[in-house]
């Protein structure tokens, strides 16, 4: 403390006027006027500037003037001479640039005077305080920073902005580091976010919370600037040609190269869509994966844009079924159809390859009142069915269930008048008068 007062008065002392020489002088009336003039002055000064001994717990601001593996010093002015020890240094500077001299530090002040006679800091607090306040004006203003990957779990990776630890969820990773596990192993998933341990990427910070002390960044939403100029150029209906790069439960994902850099070979400039279980192909499927494999080449159609995403259809390149159906069934028709699954209104049942059709609850239960669906139809196994709707635009069809009987019948019919204008009239048989049976051809007199 003592330390600090001094340096005070040395500070008043360059201010004030008259200094007093070290020899005594004789004074008289006009030295006395003059003492009291100065004096008044230097009240003015002091009440115009007035010094404030600070208190433990301000942060003050200083200049480097010393660095050493143990312990920095910094300059505070009037105040004297400050210094961070030991662990401070690490913690404290782990989220700065290297230090040099001259460079000005904020610090928390801790002691007004240690033994050695410094004003002891610390920078850890203030530092800490500063990049909090740093990361919520980052997040405001959408700046992309720099970071480096830590550590990995199954929800998505360990990094660090600011010397302060945030979380990566897989779901705001890029495409090129997205982990495309086919099977949805999560042990899978996890071996290949571990491999990210330790590079560096650039994210934008979604959201702080220095209470919880808790940092969410996406890599995904520092890339969208990138991708969203180039993703500009693109039009609904342009045909791309690409690589499937990923396969999953909702669909296959395709990488390719925009029309503007078609001859580019940087995997960096291509750009990646989406094409939905349901745009792979004109039939029921039930799992992308039968139809799709990582690395085929394939051409799609862009059906949608939003934002940065992309959405494809390959589907949409191939013709529709659906509108030449009138060709190969007609209502009324009975025909043979494949049951593909059973759900609780009803059955899929597929006629063709492309073209299939729903036997619904309440039918089946008409013909059946007494028993499940599950003890009627078979997934996988044929059975007759007649056809009572066909709508080509909703790509819909009505079945009702036929049994074996009806169908032998129907098929029955047919031949038996065919049969009846080609051939003689059967023999048949008649009782004499004795009761015994006589054989007589037609067209025969008895």
């Amino acid at each position: 403390m003592a330390n600090i007062l001094d340096k005070l008065a040395e500070e008043v002392d360059k201010i004030d006027p008259n200094k007093k020489d070290d020899a005594p002088k004789k004074k008289n009336k006009n030295t006395e006027e003059k003492i009291d003039s100065a004096n008044s002055e230097m009240a003015d000064i002091l009440e115009q500037n007035p010094i404030v001994i600070p208190q433990v717990g301000d942060v003050l601001e200083g200049t480097v003037i010393d660095i050493s593996s143990s312990s920095l010093l910094l300059d505070l002015g009037p105040l004297g001479t400050g210094v961070v020890i030991g662990k401070e240094i690490k913690d404290g500077l782990r989220a700065s640039s290297k230090v040099k001299k001259g460079d000005l530090l904020h610090a928390t002040l801790v002691n007004l005077e240690n033994e050695d006679g410094y004003i002891e800091l610390s920078i850890r607090e203030a530092s800490y305080e500063k990049a909090w306040a740093d990361l919520e004006s980052k997040r405001d203003t959408q700046e992309i920073v720099g970071t480096k990957i830590l550590d990995a779990n199954r929800g998505g990776l360990m990094v660090e902005v600011n010397g302060i630890s945030g979380f990566l969820p897989v779901s705001q990773l890029s495409s090129d580091h997205y982990p495309r596990v086919e099977d949805g192993d999560k042990n899978k998933i996890l071996e290949i976010l571990k491999r990210l341990t330790g590079q560096e990427i650039r994210v934008k910070i979604l959201d702080v919370d220095r209470e919880a002390e808790k940092l969410i960044v996406s890599e995904k939403a520092a890339y969208s600037d990138k991708e969203r100029e180039v993703i500009s150029q693109l039009k609904l209906g342009d045909v791309i040609q690409g690589e499937i790069s990923g396969v999953v439960d909702f669909g296959a994902f395709v990488k390719f190269l925009p029309l503007a850099k078609k001859d580019s070979n940087n995997d960096s400039d291509k750009l990646e869509g989406l094409v939905h279980i349901s745009e792979l192909a004109w039939q029921l499927i039930d799992n992308p994966r039968e139809v799709v494999k990582k690395g085929d080449r394939v051409e799609a159609k862009i059906i949608e844009l939003d934002d940065t995403r992309i959405s494809l259809s390959i589907k949409a390149l191939k013709v529709d079924p659906w509108m030449e159906i009138d060709k190969k069934y007609k209502t009324g028709d009975v025909v043979e159809g494949k049951v593909d699954k059973i759900n609780p209104f009803g059955a899929f049942v597929y006629l063709d390859e492309n073209i299939h059709g729903l036997a619904h609850i309440s039918e089946l239960r008409e013909i059946f009142p007494d028993k499940k669906i599950e003890e009627i139809l078979e997934p996988g196994k044929a059975y007759n069915w007649k056809i009572t709707s066909i709508e080509p635009k909703e790509h819909r069809m009505g079945l009702v269930f036929v049994k074996e009987s009806a169908v032998e019948e129907k098929k029955e019919k047919k031949p038996k008048k065919e049969k009846a204008e080609k051939k003689p009239a059967r023999n048949v048989s008649h009782s004499d008068a004795g009761g015994e049976k006589k054989e007589v051809k037609a067209g025969e007199k008895e």
